[in-house]
């Protein structure tokens, strides 16, 4: 497979990420190691908002609609993720990408 291939890859779940993670042991490439950065970024702020939203939930329930909505931010900035990986530019998904650069020094091993 392509860099790209393997860089859309590392945004669909977990699984998703853990094969592009293995694949690009064996062929290092800087493009791929940006889009797994952003992809853990992404899971990890999207498992920190489900518990954040969960609490909020049931503390005061009439937010329910609120968070249904967005409960999907998740799911949009991933496919921004996508959308870049698939045009080939390293650029962070919107809003919380910018706080991932870098942040994962394991993947730059």
């Amino acid at each position: 497979m392509k860099t790209k291939q393997w860089a859309i890859v590392a945004y669909i779940t977990i699984i998703g990420w853990i094969i592009a993670y293995v694949k690009n042991k064996e062929n290092k490439d800087t493009f791929v190691n940006y889009h797994l950065e952003q992809a853990l970024g992404l899971a990890v702020a999207g498992l920190l908002w489900s518990v954040a939203a969960g609490v909020l939930l049931s503390i005061i329930p009439a937010l329910s609609a609120v968070f249904s909505v967005l409960g999907l931010l998740p799911l949009i900035f991933m496919v921004f993720g996508i959308i870049n990986a698939n045009s080939g530019v390293q650029k962070p998904v919107p809003v919380i990408g910018k706080f991932f650069e870098n942040r994962f020094v394991f993947l730059q091993q």
